[in-house]
């Protein structure tokens, strides 16, 4: 764990340049709106360790697989989110001396991530080898209001010296993927062309056909007065820049203001592309740096007012809180149910930047609780369209009849993840997809999506499990043989706990929106079940898998075996482990993890927490109990989940504990891995720990429900809610809750089991 960023309850601040960190800097430090993103590579020359990210939502390229050896099923490729033009570069050169940061003696370094007006600061002094000083401050955004844009303001000053100083905006598409598998470039040119104060590069994808444009325009002002110099212009391929020479006295301020607008033919006709992008950099320019910022600030309030949390007496979890969220809410924003959420956002080339079953599984909560109805009813869209494509791969691996098999990793729907533990037998990604539906509906109330969309999916992922188990003689019961759990420390196991309590979950909520549709929707139902081709007999199947699945046990103590042999392992607790050893992942071979009793995430209590009203406190804690010892957590999907149980137990001190380990994974890059990217998937779950946590919300029988408890360490907190049209503020003291309704719209709660009603603008009070 490396902790060098200043505790502040609203910005990050990381002070004195350390090039080690630089990388988890690059990640921590990123900056995105939905649409794009950027890592906070430096805007001038740099030559130490650096991962160049420059990314566009829903540009990806489909990278040739690289395996050993092929598989019956595999997939041709591996999608990723590509690493696109990058668009803040501005080169630096004093009288003959590039301004590089890896060659330089670097002074009073600040680096500052303003998380509550959505920009990244940077000062710092710089003396070059020549013996020359200069301070620059930058500072820049991507704007929430505008989708396209991006802006920089690059100040530089003479500290001890008259002299010449070279600025060079550019644009630079001739970039690589660094997790390209056959270090492939994966763009082409189109066109390209500059001219004085601009100029713009445009690209396709070698595969697929996405074209994306940057087109630039900057101004430079000298001492607050505006310059217009001569400008040298240049370019190469994938290439354009601007350069202009400035003569200049000590102490002047150099100010150079670059405004990029990046735009892609997902949104715009390429024969279009780029006029409209060199149309939406002018307007960005006219508007001026001032104005965007003014904007900027306004949207980031009003993202802060629906889903703002505040901690009082602990500034390390409340920072974590407030990073989390932030990298959150510029990372989706629901405007286009054609993008996901990716493990890393736009932070990093980690993963892909592909969706997997952490979106309906972490993500999903957020959401519905900070955003309008819309942004999460756009992420279940996202799958209904691509039902067609999970039947697809379902196809391909021998399951028939409409069965749908969602793909672990995907961009379209076609499943591009190659390592066959994960491929084939993590199939318990069905079950959370099939979970994201209910949680929607229940959560909303809109029964409409089970008519218009939602059944669709619940059949074929219940044909499905209805054809991956068989009937075990042996056990008289229904077994799933050869899975992998949430756990993925453990490959090819039969019976998973897990994944055979959610497939006869799925199984049952779809026999429950069946019935549920006869009941309120005959006429959809019909025209339904006969698009799905749906029959008594297979109902009746489903019925008796429901009625005879095997789950494994130990009922001498009395909790569920995460699978067949389970208690067979050597066990050993985390406790007992020597430091030395851990990471596992990175300090023992597969064969001995695979062979251990070790847990990588919930796997057993990721069932007990999707499920948790069938069982009872004691069940729980049981489970609870005897598997968090012997869990790792070196999954960062993990924390999160033994927050929300330990707190529903009445184990405060261990929910703290793993909550602070969720809330500052990355700031503390507690995993050693933050240099790839943030883990934002992870940062849904930090909110859930919380909300779901500390807060015990929930909705049960359209009411919500807040069960809040408090940390030793906090004085106070409090969260807000959106729910069914209200928005509602809780505070939680050691003594009081208040709840305040913030809209005009009348709202059901249950509190410590006890019924109230809150008014629209009314403020109810319950003393602990």
């Amino acid at each position: 764990m490396k902790q060098y960023l200043k505790l502040d309850e609203w910005n990050i601040i990381e002070e004195g340049f350390n090039p080690e960190n630089n990388e988890i800097s690059e990640s921590i430090f990123s900056l995105g709106n939905g649409f794009m993103g950027q890592r906070a590579n430096f805007e001038e020359e740099y030559s130490g360790n650096s991962l160049q990210g420059s990314y566009i939502a829903g540009v990806y390229f489909p990278d040739k697989t690289r395996v050993g050896w092929w598989k019956n099923g595999y997939p041709e490729y591996f999608a990723k989110v590509l690493n696109s033009t990058n668009w803040i570069g501005i080169n630096i050169v004093i009288d003959g001396e590039s301004l590089n940061l890896g060659e330089c003696e670097v002074k009073n370094f600040t680096r500052i991530l303003h998380m509550k007006e959505g920009y990244l600061e940077r000062a710092f002094n710089a003396i070059l080898k020549n013996g020359k000083e200069i301070r620059v401050n930058s500072k820049r955004f991507i704007s929430m209001a505008r989708n396209e844009i991006g802006t920089i303001k690059y100040s530089i000053s003479p500290i001890n010296f008259d002299g010449c100083i070279e600025i060079t905006p550019y644009l630079d598409g001739d970039i690589i993927n660094k997790d390209s598998n056959y270090d492939e470039k994966f763009w082409l040119e189109v066109l390209k062309g500059v001219k004085p104060y601009e100029g713009y590069v445009m690209l396709k994808t070698k595969k697929l056909d996405f074209n994306i444009c940057s087109y630039m325009r900057f101004d430079i002002t000298k001492n607050g007065e505006k310059l217009n110099t001569s400008i040298d212009t240049f370019q190469k391929d994938k290439y354009i820049s601007n350069t202009a020479k400035i003569d200049c006295c000590k102490n002047d301020e150099i100010v150079v203001y670059k405004y990029v607008a990046n735009t892609s033919s997902r949104y715009y006709d390429i024969d279009t592309l780029r006029e409209v992008t060199e149309d939406l950099s002018l307007q960005a320019q006219n508007a001026g740096f001032q104005t965007l910022f003014e904007e900027q600030v306004k949207a980031w309030d009003e993202k802060w007012t629906h889903s703002d949390i505040i901690i009082k007496g602990d500034v390390e979890a409340q920072q974590a809180i407030r990073f989390n969220i932030f990298q959150l809410n510029q990372t989706y924003t629901g405007q286009d149910e054609r993008l996901n959420i990716g493990p890393k956002g736009f932070t990093g080339e980690k993963y892909g930047g592909s969706t997997y079953w952490d979106t309906e599984a972490y993500c999903l909560p957020f959401y519905l609780s900070t955003a309008e109805e819309k942004v999460s009813k756009n992420l279940l869209l996202y799958r209904y369209k691509q039902l067609d494509k999970a039947i697809e791969n379902a196809e391909k691996l021998g399951f028939t009849n409409g069965s749908a098999l969602y793909p672990m990793v995907t961009m379209n729907g076609e499943e591009c993840h190659n390592e066959w533990e994960i491929t084939f037998e993590e199939i318990h990604r069905n079950g959370a997809i099939a979970y994201g539906i209910y949680n929607y509906v229940n959560y909303t109330g809109d029964k409409s999506y089970l008519g218009e969309y939602g059944l669709d999916v619940l059949v074929g992922i219940s044909r499905f499990w209805a054809q991956r188990v068989n009937f075990s003689t042996g056990k008289n019961k229904y077994v799933m043989l050869g899975v992998t759990g949430p756990n993925e420390y453990e490959n090819n196991v039969n019976n998973n706990w897990y994944t055979n309590t959610i497939a006869t979950w799925t199984l049952e909520y779809t026999i429950d929106v069946i019935n549920y549709l006869k009941e309120n929707d005959i006429k959809r139902f019909n025209e339904l079940e006969n698009k799905l081709n749906i029959s008594p007999e297979e109902l009746e199947n489903w019925q008796h898998i429901i009625e005879n699945m095997y789950y494994p046990e130990d009922k001498n103590l009395g909790v569920f075996l995460q699978q067949d042999g389970y208690m067979d392992k050597e066990q050993v607790l985390v406790k007992d482990l020597d430091s030395k050893h851990l990471p596992l992942n990175q300090k023992w071979s597969w064969d001995r993890i695979l062979r251990s009793c070790f847990i990588k995430q919930a796997d057993v209590l990721q069932g007990l927490y999707f499920l948790e009203d069938r069982y009872n406190i004691d069940t729980v804690k049981r489970n609870f109990e005897f598997y968090e010892p012997r869990t790792v957590h070196e999954s960062s999907l993990s924390p999160c989940i033994h927050t929300i149980l330990a707190s529903k137990i009445g184990n405060v001190e261990k929910a703290y504990e793993m909550y602070l380990r969720t809330a500052r994974l990355d700031l503390d890059n507690y995993n050693n891995d933050t240099c790839d990217g943030c883990h934002t998937t992870s940062m849904a779950g930090t909110w859930m720990a919380f909300v779901q946590g500390f807060g015990g919300l929930r909705v049960k029988n359209d009411k919500l429900i807040l069960n809040p408890l408090i940390p030793d360490q906090w004085e106070g907190y409090s969260f807000k809610v959106m729910y069914r049209g209200s928005l509602l503020k809780v505070d939680v003291t050691s003594n009081n809750i208040d709840i305040n309704n913030e809209t005009d719209k009348e709202v059901l709660l249950s509190i410590y089991d006890k019924n109230y009603t809150i008014k629209g603008y009314e403020t109810l009070n319950i003393r602990r």
